[in-house]
Protein backbone atom coordinates (compact mmCIF):
# COMPACT_ATOMS: atom_id res chain seq x y z
CA UNK A 1 0.00 0.00 0.00
CA UNK A 2 1.30 3.64 -0.98
CA UNK A 3 0.37 4.37 2.75
CA UNK A 4 2.83 1.70 4.09
CA UNK A 5 5.96 4.13 3.70
CA UNK A 6 4.68 6.26 6.21
CA UNK A 7 3.66 3.64 8.75
CA UNK A 8 5.10 -0.09 8.17
CA UNK A 9 8.58 -0.91 9.56
CA UNK A 10 10.81 -0.76 12.58
CA UNK A 11 11.77 2.42 11.42
CA UNK A 12 8.71 4.18 11.22
CA UNK A 13 7.44 3.32 14.97
CA UNK A 14 7.41 7.01 15.28
CA UNK A 15 5.53 7.46 13.06
CA UNK A 16 2.77 4.88 14.37
CA UNK A 17 3.19 6.28 17.77
CA UNK A 18 2.05 9.68 16.23
CA UNK A 19 -0.77 7.94 14.85
CA UNK A 20 -1.93 6.09 18.24
CA UNK A 21 -1.31 10.01 19.99
CA UNK A 22 -4.39 10.54 17.85
CA UNK A 23 -6.43 7.32 19.34
CA UNK A 24 -5.25 4.99 16.17
CA UNK A 25 -5.27 1.32 16.66
CA UNK A 26 -2.96 -1.03 15.30
CA UNK A 27 -5.84 -2.50 12.90
CA UNK A 28 -6.66 0.75 11.55
CA UNK A 29 -2.95 1.82 11.26
CA UNK A 30 -2.71 -1.47 9.31
CA UNK A 31 -5.81 -1.21 7.39
CA UNK A 32 -5.78 1.16 4.05
CA UNK A 33 -5.73 4.88 4.62
CA UNK A 34 -8.30 6.93 2.88
CA UNK A 35 -8.19 11.01 2.67
CA UNK A 36 -11.01 12.63 3.13
CA UNK A 37 -10.64 16.07 1.38
CA UNK A 38 -13.57 18.09 3.43
CA UNK A 39 -14.15 21.80 2.76
CA UNK A 40 -16.81 22.06 5.04
CA UNK A 41 -17.08 25.81 6.54
CA UNK A 42 -19.90 28.21 8.18
CA UNK A 43 -19.44 30.86 5.06
CA UNK A 44 -20.61 29.50 1.96
CA UNK A 45 -24.57 27.50 2.18
CA UNK A 46 -23.13 24.89 0.03
CA UNK A 47 -20.80 23.70 2.61
CA UNK A 48 -22.50 23.99 6.09
CA UNK A 49 -23.38 20.94 6.05
CA UNK A 50 -20.59 19.13 4.75
CA UNK A 51 -19.49 17.79 7.51
CA UNK A 52 -22.09 15.44 7.90
CA UNK A 53 -21.71 13.93 3.88
CA UNK A 54 -17.95 13.18 5.47
CA UNK A 55 -19.63 11.31 8.50
CA UNK A 56 -21.21 9.55 5.94
CA UNK A 57 -18.18 9.31 3.29
CA UNK A 58 -16.17 7.88 6.49
CA UNK A 59 -18.69 5.23 7.50
CA UNK A 60 -18.89 3.82 4.12
CA UNK A 61 -15.29 3.22 4.24
CA UNK A 62 -15.18 1.85 7.62
CA UNK A 63 -17.78 -0.65 6.59
CA UNK A 64 -15.72 -1.72 3.43
CA UNK A 65 -12.41 -1.97 5.76
CA UNK A 66 -10.43 1.40 5.44
CA UNK A 67 -9.67 4.15 7.74
CA UNK A 68 -10.77 7.13 6.79
CA UNK A 69 -8.77 10.29 8.17
CA UNK A 70 -10.20 13.88 7.23
CA UNK A 71 -8.79 17.29 6.35
CA UNK A 72 -10.01 20.08 5.20
CA UNK A 73 -9.31 23.07 2.47
CA UNK A 74 -10.23 26.83 2.39
CA UNK A 75 -13.67 27.70 0.16
CA UNK A 76 -15.20 31.12 -0.96
CA UNK A 77 -18.86 31.58 -1.96
CA UNK A 78 -19.20 33.28 -4.69
CA UNK A 79 -21.94 34.58 -4.11
CA UNK A 80 -21.04 36.68 -0.61
CA UNK A 81 -17.76 37.81 -2.50
CA UNK A 82 -19.95 39.22 -5.24
CA UNK A 83 -19.81 42.93 -6.32
CA UNK A 84 -16.73 43.89 -4.41
CA UNK A 85 -13.01 43.20 -3.83
CA UNK A 86 -13.66 39.33 -2.30
CA UNK A 87 -14.82 38.28 -5.79
CA UNK A 88 -11.05 39.32 -7.16
CA UNK A 89 -9.99 35.70 -4.40
CA UNK A 90 -12.61 34.01 -5.87
CA UNK A 91 -10.86 32.30 -9.49
CA UNK A 92 -7.53 32.51 -7.90
CA UNK A 93 -8.95 30.39 -4.89
CA UNK A 94 -8.55 27.20 -6.94
CA UNK A 95 -5.30 26.69 -7.35
CA UNK A 96 -5.01 27.14 -3.71
CA UNK A 97 -7.29 24.40 -3.11
CA UNK A 98 -5.62 22.16 -5.65
CA UNK A 99 -2.49 22.85 -4.27
CA UNK A 100 -3.39 22.26 -0.71
CA UNK A 101 -5.03 18.94 -1.70
CA UNK A 102 -1.66 17.67 -3.12
CA UNK A 103 0.13 19.21 -0.33
CA UNK A 104 -1.82 17.40 2.14
CA UNK A 105 -1.66 13.59 -0.35
CA UNK A 106 2.13 13.76 -0.93
CA UNK A 107 3.08 14.69 2.75
CA UNK A 108 0.98 12.12 4.12
CA UNK A 109 0.85 9.16 1.27
CA UNK A 110 -2.55 8.48 1.66
CA UNK A 111 -3.76 5.25 -0.46
CA UNK A 112 -7.03 7.19 -2.13
CA UNK A 113 -8.64 9.98 -1.89
CA UNK A 114 -12.17 11.26 -1.44
CA UNK A 115 -13.21 14.80 -2.43
CA UNK A 116 -16.14 16.32 -0.70
CA UNK A 117 -16.33 19.93 -2.32
CA UNK A 118 -20.01 21.45 -3.37
CA UNK A 119 -19.64 25.11 -4.67
CA UNK A 120 -17.75 27.20 -7.27
CA UNK A 121 -13.64 26.74 -7.18
CA UNK A 122 -13.52 23.91 -4.79
CA UNK A 123 -15.09 21.61 -7.45
CA UNK A 124 -12.79 22.12 -9.85
CA UNK A 125 -10.02 22.83 -7.46
CA UNK A 126 -10.63 19.24 -6.05
CA UNK A 127 -10.65 17.58 -9.27
CA UNK A 128 -7.24 19.34 -10.53
CA UNK A 129 -5.61 17.57 -7.55
CA UNK A 130 -7.14 14.22 -7.64
CA UNK A 131 -5.73 14.11 -11.33
CA UNK A 132 -2.60 16.03 -10.24
CA UNK A 133 -1.63 12.95 -7.88
CA UNK A 134 -3.10 10.08 -9.86
CA UNK A 135 -4.42 7.59 -6.75
CA UNK A 136 -7.77 5.91 -6.43
CA UNK A 137 -10.29 9.11 -6.08
CA UNK A 138 -13.59 10.40 -6.37
CA UNK A 139 -15.66 12.99 -5.86
CA UNK A 140 -18.81 13.10 -3.77
CA UNK A 141 -20.48 16.67 -3.46
CA UNK A 142 -23.01 18.30 -1.39
CA UNK A 143 -25.74 18.38 -3.95
CA UNK A 144 -27.81 21.35 -4.85
CA UNK A 145 -30.17 23.61 -2.62
CA UNK A 146 -33.75 23.47 -3.33
CA UNK A 147 -35.50 26.44 -5.12
CA UNK A 148 -37.15 29.01 -3.19
CA UNK A 149 -41.35 29.48 -2.95
CA UNK A 150 -42.82 32.38 -2.98
CA UNK A 151 -46.83 32.72 -3.75
CA UNK A 152 -46.68 29.09 -5.66
CA UNK A 153 -43.64 30.14 -7.55
CA UNK A 154 -39.94 28.64 -7.66
CA UNK A 155 -37.49 31.53 -6.94
CA UNK A 156 -33.63 31.63 -6.19
CA UNK A 157 -30.66 33.43 -5.66
CA UNK A 158 -30.51 35.06 -9.17
CA UNK A 159 -34.30 36.21 -8.48
CA UNK A 160 -32.65 37.98 -5.57
CA UNK A 161 -29.74 39.69 -7.64
CA UNK A 162 -32.32 40.71 -10.33
CA UNK A 163 -34.17 42.10 -7.78
CA UNK A 164 -31.65 44.64 -7.40
CA UNK A 165 -32.00 45.94 -10.88
CA UNK A 166 -35.74 45.82 -10.74
CA UNK A 167 -35.94 48.29 -7.41
CA UNK A 168 -33.37 50.49 -9.04
CA UNK A 169 -35.64 51.06 -12.19
CA UNK A 170 -38.91 51.60 -9.99
CA UNK A 171 -40.55 48.50 -11.25
CA UNK A 172 -40.63 46.66 -7.94
CA UNK A 173 -40.72 48.02 -4.58
CA UNK A 174 -37.86 47.19 -1.57
CA UNK A 175 -40.39 45.84 0.53
CA UNK A 176 -40.88 43.14 -2.46
CA UNK A 177 -37.38 42.84 -2.63
CA UNK A 178 -37.25 41.80 0.85
CA UNK A 179 -39.81 39.26 0.71
CA UNK A 180 -37.85 37.63 -2.01
CA UNK A 181 -34.71 38.17 -0.36
CA UNK A 182 -36.34 35.92 2.89
CA UNK A 183 -37.74 33.45 0.43
CA UNK A 184 -35.26 32.83 -2.03
CA UNK A 185 -32.31 30.08 -0.34
CA UNK A 186 -34.51 27.84 1.71
CA UNK A 187 -31.73 25.91 3.00
CA UNK A 188 -27.56 24.24 2.94
CA UNK A 189 -27.14 23.30 -0.73
CA UNK A 190 -25.31 24.94 -4.05
CA UNK A 191 -27.37 27.55 -5.49
CA UNK A 192 -30.22 25.84 -7.03
CA UNK A 193 -30.27 26.63 -10.58
CA UNK A 194 -27.68 25.83 -13.48
CA UNK A 195 -24.99 27.83 -11.90
CA UNK A 196 -21.23 27.40 -11.48
CA UNK A 197 -21.47 24.63 -8.68
CA UNK A 198 -24.30 22.49 -9.95
CA UNK A 199 -22.73 22.74 -13.70
CA UNK A 200 -19.33 21.04 -12.44
CA UNK A 201 -20.75 18.86 -10.17
CA UNK A 202 -23.25 17.62 -13.27
CA UNK A 203 -20.03 17.69 -15.27
CA UNK A 204 -17.74 16.04 -12.84
CA UNK A 205 -20.47 13.09 -13.05
CA UNK A 206 -20.25 12.70 -16.68
CA UNK A 207 -16.61 13.06 -16.57
CA UNK A 208 -16.64 9.77 -14.49
CA UNK A 209 -15.20 10.54 -11.37
CA UNK A 210 -18.35 10.91 -9.40
CA UNK A 211 -21.21 8.30 -8.81
CA UNK A 212 -24.36 8.22 -10.31
CA UNK A 213 -26.21 10.96 -9.09
CA UNK A 214 -23.59 13.19 -7.58
CA UNK A 215 -24.71 16.57 -9.77
CA UNK A 216 -28.27 16.15 -8.93
CA UNK A 217 -29.29 14.49 -5.71
CA UNK A 218 -30.42 18.00 -3.45
CA UNK A 219 -28.74 18.65 -0.21
CA UNK A 220 -31.47 18.10 2.27
CA UNK A 221 -32.20 14.71 0.82
CA UNK A 222 -31.09 10.86 2.18
CA UNK A 223 -30.29 10.30 -0.90
CA UNK A 224 -27.52 12.44 -0.97
CA UNK A 225 -26.17 10.70 2.37
CA UNK A 226 -26.62 6.86 1.10
CA UNK A 227 -24.38 8.75 -1.92
CA UNK A 228 -21.78 9.52 0.24
CA UNK A 229 -21.70 5.87 1.76
CA UNK A 230 -21.41 4.14 -1.08
CA UNK A 231 -18.85 6.82 -2.00
CA UNK A 232 -16.56 5.55 1.03
CA UNK A 233 -17.37 1.66 0.08
CA UNK A 234 -16.66 2.38 -3.56
CA UNK A 235 -12.88 3.91 -2.68
CA UNK A 236 -12.28 0.43 -1.50
CA UNK A 237 -13.16 -1.12 -4.94
CA UNK A 238 -11.34 1.64 -6.33
CA UNK A 239 -7.98 0.73 -4.45
CA UNK A 240 -8.66 -2.92 -4.76
CA UNK A 241 -8.61 -2.53 -8.75
CA UNK A 242 -5.57 0.39 -8.73
CA UNK A 243 -8.24 2.42 -10.61
CA UNK A 244 -6.93 6.12 -10.92
CA UNK A 245 -8.62 9.22 -12.23
CA UNK A 246 -6.56 9.57 -15.52
CA UNK A 247 -7.41 6.19 -16.51
CA UNK A 248 -10.81 7.76 -16.41
CA UNK A 249 -10.61 11.22 -17.49
CA UNK A 250 -9.62 10.35 -21.16
CA UNK A 251 -10.24 12.23 -23.92
CA UNK A 252 -13.47 10.64 -24.43
CA UNK A 253 -14.80 11.30 -20.73
CA UNK A 254 -13.67 15.09 -21.39
CA UNK A 255 -16.12 15.08 -24.50
CA UNK A 256 -18.91 12.92 -22.62
CA UNK A 257 -18.60 16.19 -19.73
CA UNK A 258 -18.72 18.77 -22.62
CA UNK A 259 -21.84 17.23 -24.09
CA UNK A 260 -23.64 17.22 -20.86
CA UNK A 261 -22.34 20.95 -20.37
CA UNK A 262 -24.08 21.66 -23.81
CA UNK A 263 -27.32 19.73 -23.21
CA UNK A 264 -27.97 21.40 -19.92
CA UNK A 265 -26.98 24.68 -20.90
CA UNK A 266 -24.28 24.59 -18.24
CA UNK A 267 -22.25 28.02 -16.99
CA UNK A 268 -19.67 29.64 -19.08
CA UNK A 269 -17.45 29.00 -16.20
CA UNK A 270 -16.98 25.74 -17.24
CA UNK A 271 -15.17 26.76 -20.24
CA UNK A 272 -12.38 27.88 -17.67
CA UNK A 273 -12.26 25.20 -15.60
CA UNK A 274 -12.70 22.16 -17.83
CA UNK A 275 -9.29 22.80 -19.69
CA UNK A 276 -7.77 23.22 -16.34
CA UNK A 277 -8.53 19.91 -14.91
CA UNK A 278 -7.52 18.29 -18.70
CA UNK A 279 -4.13 20.26 -18.47
CA UNK A 280 -3.71 17.82 -14.99
CA UNK A 281 -4.58 14.61 -16.90
CA UNK A 282 -1.98 15.91 -19.28
CA UNK A 283 -4.72 16.35 -21.91
CA UNK A 284 -4.71 19.59 -24.03
CA UNK A 285 -8.14 20.45 -24.58
CA UNK A 286 -8.76 23.96 -27.15
CA UNK A 287 -11.73 26.12 -26.68
CA UNK A 288 -12.62 24.71 -30.43
CA UNK A 289 -13.89 21.95 -29.14
CA UNK A 290 -16.86 23.27 -27.30
CA UNK A 291 -17.43 24.80 -30.66
CA UNK A 292 -17.16 21.26 -31.99
CA UNK A 293 -19.65 19.72 -29.79
CA UNK A 294 -21.81 22.33 -29.40
CA UNK A 295 -22.25 21.92 -33.01
CA UNK A 296 -23.38 18.12 -32.59
CA UNK A 297 -25.45 18.71 -29.22
CA UNK A 298 -28.59 20.23 -28.85
CA UNK A 299 -29.61 22.03 -26.15
CA UNK A 300 -32.19 19.75 -23.91
CA UNK A 301 -32.61 21.31 -20.92
CA UNK A 302 -33.73 24.59 -20.20
CA UNK A 303 -32.87 25.45 -16.40
CA UNK A 304 -32.47 28.36 -14.30
CA UNK A 305 -30.92 31.66 -15.15
CA UNK A 306 -32.54 30.85 -18.87
CA UNK A 307 -35.94 28.78 -17.93
CA UNK A 308 -38.10 27.67 -15.16
CA UNK A 309 -36.55 24.44 -14.06
CA UNK A 310 -34.03 24.18 -11.11
CA UNK A 311 -31.86 21.19 -10.27
CA UNK A 312 -34.39 19.05 -7.89
CA UNK A 313 -36.32 18.91 -11.63
CA UNK A 314 -33.44 17.58 -13.07
CA UNK A 315 -33.36 14.98 -10.29
CA UNK A 316 -36.50 14.06 -10.61
CA UNK A 317 -36.53 13.65 -13.98
CA UNK A 318 -33.80 11.28 -14.42
CA UNK A 319 -30.84 13.62 -13.69
CA UNK A 320 -27.36 13.66 -15.05
CA UNK A 321 -27.79 9.87 -16.53
CA UNK A 322 -30.99 10.03 -18.22
CA UNK A 323 -29.31 12.72 -20.26
CA UNK A 324 -26.88 10.75 -21.02
CA UNK A 325 -29.03 8.02 -21.62
CA UNK A 326 -30.76 10.60 -24.47
CA UNK A 327 -27.38 11.34 -25.72
CA UNK A 328 -26.47 7.63 -26.12
CA UNK A 329 -29.59 6.67 -27.69
CA UNK A 330 -28.13 8.68 -31.00
CA UNK A 331 -24.80 8.21 -30.43
CA UNK A 332 -23.62 11.38 -29.45
CA UNK A 333 -21.26 10.33 -26.14
CA UNK A 334 -18.45 7.64 -25.78
CA UNK A 335 -20.33 4.80 -23.56
CA UNK A 336 -16.96 2.85 -23.12
CA UNK A 337 -15.39 5.56 -21.33
CA UNK A 338 -14.56 4.42 -17.63
CA UNK A 339 -16.40 5.77 -14.55
CA UNK A 340 -15.37 5.63 -10.74
CA UNK A 341 -17.94 2.62 -10.72
CA UNK A 342 -15.47 0.26 -12.26
CA UNK A 343 -18.01 0.20 -15.21
CA UNK A 344 -18.37 2.11 -18.05
CA UNK A 345 -20.67 4.91 -18.59
CA UNK A 346 -22.65 3.11 -20.74
CA UNK A 347 -23.02 -0.34 -18.22
CA UNK A 348 -23.80 2.85 -15.82
CA UNK A 349 -26.97 4.20 -18.36
CA UNK A 350 -28.27 0.03 -17.94
CA UNK A 351 -31.91 1.30 -16.50
CA UNK A 352 -31.44 4.83 -16.56
CA UNK A 353 -34.27 6.94 -18.72
CA UNK A 354 -35.92 10.17 -18.57
CA UNK A 355 -38.82 10.45 -16.59
CA UNK A 356 -40.16 13.85 -17.67
CA UNK A 357 -39.80 14.61 -21.22
CA UNK A 358 -40.99 18.25 -20.28
CA UNK A 359 -37.60 18.79 -17.83
CA UNK A 360 -35.12 16.45 -20.20
CA UNK A 361 -36.40 17.27 -24.06
CA UNK A 362 -36.18 14.88 -26.87
CA UNK A 363 -33.60 15.57 -29.35
CA UNK A 364 -36.02 16.46 -31.55
CA UNK A 365 -37.93 18.77 -29.30
CA UNK A 366 -34.53 20.53 -28.18
CA UNK A 367 -34.87 23.70 -27.07
CA UNK A 368 -32.09 24.66 -29.48
CA UNK A 369 -30.13 22.64 -32.20
CA UNK A 370 -26.92 23.56 -30.57
CA UNK A 371 -25.52 23.29 -27.03
CA UNK A 372 -25.65 25.74 -24.42
CA UNK A 373 -22.28 27.63 -25.12
CA UNK A 374 -20.66 28.80 -27.87
CA UNK A 375 -16.85 30.43 -28.46
CA UNK A 376 -16.38 33.45 -30.14
CA UNK A 377 -13.93 34.78 -32.59
CA UNK A 378 -12.82 38.61 -33.78
CA UNK A 379 -10.49 41.21 -33.79
CA UNK A 380 -11.55 41.98 -30.85
CA UNK A 381 -11.09 38.00 -29.08
CA UNK A 382 -8.58 37.12 -31.34
CA UNK A 383 -7.71 33.79 -28.76
CA UNK A 384 -11.36 33.39 -28.24
CA UNK A 385 -14.29 35.00 -25.81
CA UNK A 386 -17.47 32.97 -24.52
CA UNK A 387 -21.58 33.59 -24.34
CA UNK A 388 -24.25 31.25 -22.62
CA UNK A 389 -25.93 31.22 -25.89
CA UNK A 390 -28.80 29.17 -24.58
CA UNK A 391 -29.43 32.35 -22.56
CA UNK A 392 -29.51 34.76 -25.04
CA UNK A 393 -32.82 36.62 -26.46
CA UNK A 394 -33.29 35.55 -29.96
CA UNK A 395 -32.85 38.99 -31.00
CA UNK A 396 -29.55 39.88 -29.47
CA UNK A 397 -27.97 36.73 -31.20
CA UNK A 398 -26.95 38.63 -34.00
CA UNK A 399 -26.73 42.60 -32.88
CA UNK A 400 -24.54 45.92 -33.21
CA UNK A 401 -24.28 48.33 -31.05
CA UNK A 402 -22.44 51.28 -29.45
CA UNK A 403 -19.16 50.72 -27.12
CA UNK A 404 -19.78 52.37 -23.73
CA UNK A 405 -16.52 52.03 -22.21
CA UNK A 406 -15.55 51.40 -18.05
CA UNK A 407 -11.97 50.45 -16.59
CA UNK A 408 -13.72 48.51 -13.69
CA UNK A 409 -16.95 46.69 -12.90
CA UNK A 410 -17.88 49.84 -10.17
CA UNK A 411 -18.05 52.18 -13.07
CA UNK A 412 -19.83 50.03 -14.54
CA UNK A 413 -22.48 49.18 -12.17
CA UNK A 414 -22.93 53.04 -11.33
CA UNK A 415 -23.39 54.01 -14.68
CA UNK A 416 -26.17 51.19 -15.12
CA UNK A 417 -28.09 51.57 -11.64
CA UNK A 418 -28.13 55.49 -12.84
CA UNK A 419 -30.00 54.42 -16.20
CA UNK A 420 -27.16 56.12 -18.09
CA UNK A 421 -27.04 53.13 -20.30
CA UNK A 422 -29.55 52.85 -23.30
CA UNK A 423 -31.28 50.37 -25.63
CA UNK A 424 -28.32 49.49 -27.89
CA UNK A 425 -25.26 50.11 -25.92
CA UNK A 426 -23.15 47.45 -25.71
CA UNK A 427 -21.50 48.02 -22.07
CA UNK A 428 -17.28 47.10 -22.28
CA UNK A 429 -16.16 46.14 -18.76
CA UNK A 430 -12.07 45.92 -19.08
CA UNK A 431 -8.95 45.27 -16.58
CA UNK A 432 -11.18 42.55 -15.01
CA UNK A 433 -8.86 39.48 -16.26
CA UNK A 434 -7.10 37.31 -14.71
CA UNK A 435 -3.92 39.34 -14.72
CA UNK A 436 -5.54 42.84 -14.88
CA UNK A 437 -8.83 41.92 -11.77
CA UNK A 438 -6.65 40.78 -10.59
CA UNK A 439 -8.63 37.32 -10.38
CA UNK A 440 -11.42 37.63 -13.46
CA UNK A 441 -14.34 38.75 -11.16
CA UNK A 442 -17.54 37.67 -12.16
CA UNK A 443 -20.22 40.41 -13.18
CA UNK A 444 -23.58 39.04 -11.79
CA UNK A 445 -24.17 42.48 -10.46
CA UNK A 446 -24.28 44.77 -13.71
CA UNK A 447 -25.86 41.72 -15.87
CA UNK A 448 -28.71 41.12 -13.17
CA UNK A 449 -29.16 44.47 -12.86
CA UNK A 450 -29.36 44.82 -16.85
CA UNK A 451 -31.81 42.07 -16.69
CA UNK A 452 -34.00 43.28 -13.68
CA UNK A 453 -34.50 46.63 -15.21
CA UNK A 454 -35.84 44.53 -18.76
CA UNK A 455 -32.74 45.74 -20.95
CA UNK A 456 -31.76 41.79 -21.49
CA UNK A 457 -32.96 41.99 -24.77
CA UNK A 458 -31.65 45.43 -25.93
CA UNK A 459 -28.39 45.94 -24.47
CA UNK A 460 -25.18 43.13 -24.75
CA UNK A 461 -22.29 43.31 -22.08
CA UNK A 462 -18.85 42.17 -22.78
CA UNK A 463 -16.12 41.92 -20.57
CA UNK A 464 -12.13 40.37 -20.20
CA UNK A 465 -13.90 38.83 -16.84
CA UNK A 466 -15.86 36.33 -16.25
CA UNK A 467 -19.75 35.88 -15.26
CA UNK A 468 -21.64 33.70 -12.97
CA UNK A 469 -23.28 30.78 -13.95
CA UNK A 470 -26.42 32.75 -12.60
CA UNK A 471 -25.74 35.03 -15.64
CA UNK A 472 -28.46 35.64 -18.40
CA UNK A 473 -28.47 37.98 -21.65
CA UNK A 474 -25.92 38.53 -23.89
CA UNK A 475 -23.33 38.27 -21.99
CA UNK A 476 -19.89 37.62 -23.75
CA UNK A 477 -16.83 36.98 -21.18
CA UNK A 478 -13.56 35.80 -21.20
CA UNK A 479 -12.29 37.81 -23.78
CA UNK A 480 -8.62 37.16 -24.73
CA UNK A 481 -6.29 38.15 -24.85
CA UNK A 482 -7.41 40.42 -21.66
CA UNK A 483 -6.57 43.98 -21.45
CA UNK A 484 -3.95 44.28 -19.11
CA UNK A 485 -2.11 42.19 -21.42
CA UNK A 486 -2.39 44.57 -24.30
CA UNK A 487 -5.78 42.86 -25.51
CA UNK A 488 -7.78 44.76 -28.14
CA UNK A 489 -10.47 44.94 -25.44
CA UNK A 490 -8.13 47.63 -23.72
CA UNK A 491 -8.44 49.69 -27.45
CA UNK A 492 -12.41 50.38 -27.25
CA UNK A 493 -13.11 53.71 -27.21
CA UNK A 494 -16.79 55.21 -25.95
CA UNK A 495 -18.72 55.20 -29.05
CA UNK A 496 -16.92 52.61 -31.50
CA UNK A 497 -19.44 50.19 -33.01
CA UNK A 498 -19.58 46.38 -31.74
CA UNK A 499 -21.06 43.60 -33.53
CA UNK A 500 -22.27 40.55 -32.24
CA UNK A 501 -22.93 37.46 -34.04
CA UNK A 502 -23.71 33.98 -31.87
CA UNK A 503 -24.38 31.82 -34.85
CA UNK A 504 -21.45 32.88 -37.02
CA UNK A 505 -18.97 32.66 -33.28
CA UNK A 506 -18.02 36.14 -34.56
CA UNK A 507 -17.37 39.40 -32.17
CA UNK A 508 -15.92 42.25 -34.26
CA UNK A 509 -15.10 45.98 -33.24
CA UNK A 510 -15.62 47.74 -35.87
CA UNK A 511 -12.41 49.72 -36.59
CA UNK A 512 -9.47 49.76 -38.78
CA UNK A 513 -6.95 47.61 -38.65
CA UNK A 514 -4.50 51.22 -38.79
CA UNK A 515 -6.49 52.82 -36.44
CA UNK A 516 -6.17 50.12 -34.13
CA UNK A 517 -2.62 50.11 -34.65
CA UNK A 518 -2.41 53.52 -33.40
CA UNK A 519 -4.13 53.27 -30.51
CA UNK A 520 -1.64 49.86 -29.70
CA UNK A 521 1.43 52.40 -29.78
CA UNK A 522 -0.20 54.79 -27.73
CA UNK A 523 -1.30 52.34 -25.18
CA UNK A 524 0.16 52.30 -21.56
CA UNK A 525 -0.62 49.20 -19.22
CA UNK A 526 -1.96 50.33 -15.91
CA UNK A 527 -0.53 50.10 -12.76
CA UNK A 528 -1.66 46.95 -10.75
CA UNK A 529 -4.66 47.54 -8.83
CA UNK A 530 -3.32 44.94 -5.72
CA UNK A 531 0.92 45.21 -5.26
CA UNK A 532 0.65 42.83 -2.59
CA UNK A 533 -0.32 39.15 -0.86
CA UNK A 534 -1.40 36.41 -2.30
CA UNK A 535 -3.46 38.19 -5.63
CA UNK A 536 -0.69 39.88 -6.33
CA UNK A 537 1.99 36.73 -6.83
CA UNK A 538 -1.14 35.37 -8.45
CA UNK A 539 -1.26 38.48 -11.13
CA UNK A 540 2.14 37.56 -12.19
CA UNK A 541 2.14 34.07 -12.90
CA UNK A 542 -1.75 33.71 -14.21
CA UNK A 543 -2.43 32.76 -18.10
CA UNK A 544 -5.39 33.92 -19.85
CA UNK A 545 -8.82 32.83 -19.51
CA UNK A 546 -8.32 31.07 -22.90
CA UNK A 547 -6.17 28.77 -21.52
CA UNK A 548 -8.12 28.41 -18.45
CA UNK A 549 -6.46 30.70 -15.93
CA UNK A 550 -4.34 28.16 -14.82
CA UNK A 551 -0.64 29.12 -13.59
CA UNK A 552 2.04 29.42 -16.12
CA UNK A 553 4.88 26.99 -15.67
CA UNK A 554 7.52 28.79 -17.86
CA UNK A 555 8.37 31.69 -15.51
Amino acid sequence: MRSDIMKKGVEKAPHRSLFKSMGFTDEEIARPMVGIANSANEIIPGHIHLDRIAEAVKAGVRMAGGTPIEFNTIGVCDGIAMNHEGMKYSLCSRELIADSVEIMARAHPFDALVAIPNCDKVVPGMLMALLRLDIPALVVSGGPMLAGRLAHKAIDLITVFEGVGAVKSEKMTEEQLTEIEDCACPGCGSCAGMFTANSMNCLTEALGLGLPGNGTIPAVAAARYRLAKKAGMQIMELIAANITPRQIATQEAFENAIAIDMALGCSTNTVLHVPAIAKEARIDLNLDLFNQVSARIPHLCSLSPAGPHRLEDLDAAGGVQAVLARLDEADLIHPSALSVTGKTVGENLQGAHVRDPQVIRTLGDAYHDEGGIAILFGNLAPEGAVVKQSAVAPEMAVNEGTARVFDSEEAAVEAIMNQQIRKGDVVVVRYEGPKGGPGMREMLTPTSAIAGMGLDKEVALITDGRFSGGTKGAAIGHISPEAADGGAIGLVEEGDRIAIDIPAKRLTLKVSDDELEKRRQSWQPPEPRIKEGYAYRYSKLVSSGAKGAVLREDI
